[in-house]
């Protein structure tokens, strides 16, 4: 096997690193090189560029609009680790600005992503070029246009992917030149005549790790991936020259390691799902070893939700991939004095950066998967330079017509890796797209059911959504998930006594799922069952206290009760955790007016008006409020809008009468309340104040 190192001089004298590069194909200047290959990455991804957000985008995005609204949020993405879905503040940033730069539009985020991507293919080969590994140039296109990595570069939400690595690899270039990798031997620091650029390129590459980790944490490996290559240079790593300047970075990726494992923790990583034994989790080491090698070098079948493995391990087939795995790696240790270091280097370089995702550690994403693509987007630059360098270094055997051979080959090389990308960038499209195509090639994938059956319903397909529901609960009925939706599903069909089984299912399942247990609050409240129903959103409000959706089912249980002041209480509780609902906003406005707090009513209404202003009926009982304070004028003009966007409401052309006639313009009272007539012959109402004005008796 072909060493990502020059090996030319298998001698144990004298450094590795200096020996010279094999001759192979020309390369156009940097800058051209690079160039074009920007243009290769956003072209190959130009099915993905205009794709929706898809599955949790929206935890980054549409789902947080309280964090990306003002620097408030800015602060408590970096002041509060649970503020955003993982403790990424600097992603965070980015989205921040997003939104206030072009708010939701997708294209700007999905070029950004394919940017960055191809921001770190260029990074990727100039750190080759400089620690002098043949091929780098291949390197970095195999790495921009491989179809393994679509799942980071062409998602939003691995934003933190993309950006991370970025910095990760921009940090390994500036603390190469602070110890001196490029240079022959390694034995001296760089800039020893210059003291403080040298301390300036320590300080810089330190604060490039910190944003790396602040991105995504799976840059927790740098330090130890310097020791590496302080290793695979010169064969020994010293104390003092190697190990103690990489101290304030073990440090730091340390504490922010442990972060995020606190965080993947009690966001949900832990249960029966994660119940692993430890020989079963050397199972799944083993087993992903070989899968993401074997995707990086065939990538066929490309899945979002790779199938979940089912473990054994009194199984001996099981075993055959940790074995494979490990022989593998001593295999390389072992020969790696006759076929160089940088085997060995890399091999040591792909487990070391993947070992947190293979399996030791709880990830949430282990409940539906124990492998996919993103996670192996750091951990796939160690295989593809040794390929690389293999490929190149193959070559120098070619006597006659190399330059045409090399050509022809890498040429066809990257066409197909362009075509495969280009396929897979499809998937993207939206999230409808995704969760089929995710099915065609896993169809036990529970959580594509789910939703898709949510995509479903949402669009109106309310049948098909059902289907998928009864899928997902039937492959896995152990997820509460799926059990809530399949439970909607139901209530929206008036099957509510169905419903409640599958609610109850959920929160036997999940009892800290504050959803289910509002959800079979709701239905047991429509089954009439007040006060099981009222424990169940008391319950909720236990688990969250600022659960929004439970405060306001109390305020309505409470006005069901005769209890005014205690759902005026509920349901401001309720308007102010999402003060962005029209509906509760309405809904404490007629609860404050049913007080006699007018003037209180008609803020809330007037809020209400202004998140759904399209709606009519809120309208119309803003008018009802703002005449009944004497704002005859204002009324007026909130039951005309109102008409505007309903010409055939009865109730609004008989409130407009009421206001016309208090504002003295009978003859104009006299038309709507003749409208209303119109519309419906036999509302009272109209027709009593249409005979009064006519002096009927």
């Amino acid at each position: 096997m072909a060493s990502p190192q020059p090996a030319a001089n298998h001698s144990s004298h004298g450094p590795e690193a200096s020996r010279p590069l094999v001759k192979t194909i020309a390369i156009p200047k940097p800058w051209v090189f690079s160039f074009a290959l920007v243009v290769m990455t956003l072209l190959v991804y130009l099915p993905a560029l205009h794709g929706g957000f898809v599955w949790d985008d929206d935890s980054w995005t549409t789902g947080i609009p309280q964090l990306l609204r003002d620097v408030s949020g800015l602060r408590s993405m970096w002041g509060h680790p649970t503020a955003l879905q993982q403790y990424y503040p600097l992603t965070g940033t980015t989205f921040w600005l997003d939104y206030h730069l072009w708010g939701f539009w997708t294209l700007p985020y999905h070029v950004e992503n394919v940017l960055l991507h191809a921001f770190a293919t260029l990074l990727f080969w100039r750190l080759l070029w400089r620690l002098r590994v043949p091929g780098a140039w291949l390197a970095a296109a195999i790495f921009a246009l491989h179809p393994v990595m679509v799942e980071s570069a062409g998602w939003i939400t691995e934003r933190k992917n993309v950006l991370s690595l970025v910095l990760y690899l921009g940090a390994l270039l500036v603390y190469g030149r602070f110890a001196s990798f490029w240079n022959g031997n390694n034995d001296s620091a760089a800039g020893t005549d210059n003291p403080l650029p040298h301390r300036m390129y320590y300080l810089l590459a330190w604060l490039l790790a910190l944003g790396a980790l602040l991105a995504k944490t799976t840059a927790f490996s740098l330090p130890a991936v310097i020791l590496l290559i302080s290793w695979w240079k010169r064969g020994r790593i010293r104390w003092r020259e190697d190990v103690e300047p990489t101290v304030p970075f073990f440090a730091l990726a340390i504490l922010l390691g442990l972060v995020t494992a606190r965080l993947e923790k009690n966001g949900g990583a832990s249960g029966p799902e994660w119940a692993i034994s430890l020989p079963e989790r050397c199972l799944i080491a083993g087993r992903a070893l070989v899968f993401y090698s074997s995707k990086l070098l065939w990538p066929r079948n490309l899945c979002f939700v790779y199938p979940r493995w089912q473990l054994n391990a009194h199984s001996l087939r099981q075993w055959l991939y940790p074995g494979v795995a490990v022989g593998a790696i001593l295999g390389l240790w072992v020969a790696r004095r006759r076929i160089g270091r940088g085997p060995a280097a890399a091999a040591f370089f792909f487990v070391g950066t993947l070992f947190p995702l293979l399996g030791f550690m709880n990830a949430y994403y282990m409940r539906y998967s124990f492998v996919c693509d993103h996670w192996v987007y750091l951990s796939s630059l160690g295989p593809i330079a040794l390929v690389a360098a293999a490929m190149t270094t193959a070559f120098k055997s070619f006597q006659r017509r190399r330059v045409l051979v090399e050509s022809v080959f890498y040429g066809a090389l990257l066409l197909i890796l362009a075509a495969c990308t280009w396929r897979q960038a499809r998937i993207y499209r939206d999230a409808e797209t995704l969760w089929r195509d995710t099915l065609a090639k896993n169809p036990g994938a529970w959580m594509a059911h789910n939703n898709l059956g949510a995509l479903l319903k949402q669009s109106g397909r309310r049948e098909s959504a059902f289907e998928e529901y009864e899928l997902a609960v039937r492959i896995n009925p152990d997820d509460a998930y799926a059990q809530v939706n399949l439970g909607t599903a139901l209530m929206d069909d008036g099957k509510v006594s169905e419903a409640v089984t599958h609610f109850e299912r959920a929160v036997k399942i999940n009892p800290n799922y504050v959803t289910a247990h509002n959800s079979l609050g709701v239905s047991l409240l429509n089954l009439g069952r007040l006060p099981e129903a009222t424990a169940e959103f008391q319950r909720a409000l236990q688990l969250d206290p600022n659960f929004a959706d439970a405060h306001y089912n109390l305020g309505l249980v409470a006005l069901q009760a005769g209890q005014l002041q205690d759902a005026i209480a509920e349901l401001r509780a309720a308007a102010h955790d999402k003060a962005d609902s029209a509906e509760y906003q309405f809904e404490l406005g007629l609860a404050l007016k049913q007080a006699g707090r007018i003037e209180e009513a008609i803020a809330h209404y007037q809020r209400a008006v202004q998140i759904a202003p399209n709606n009519p009926n809120m309208r119309i009982n803003l008018g009802n409020s703002l005449l009944q304070a004497g704002m005859t004028q204002d009324a007026i003009a909130q039951y005309e809008e109102a008409l505007h966007m309903a010409p055939d409401s009865v109730v609004g052309h008989f409130n407009l009468g009421n206001a016309l006639l208090q504002a003295g313009r009978t003859r104009d009272a006299i038309t709507h309340y003749e409208e209303a007539v119109r519309l419906k012959p036999d509302f009272a109402p109209a027709q009593k104040k249409l005979a009064q004005l006519r002096g009927s008796p």
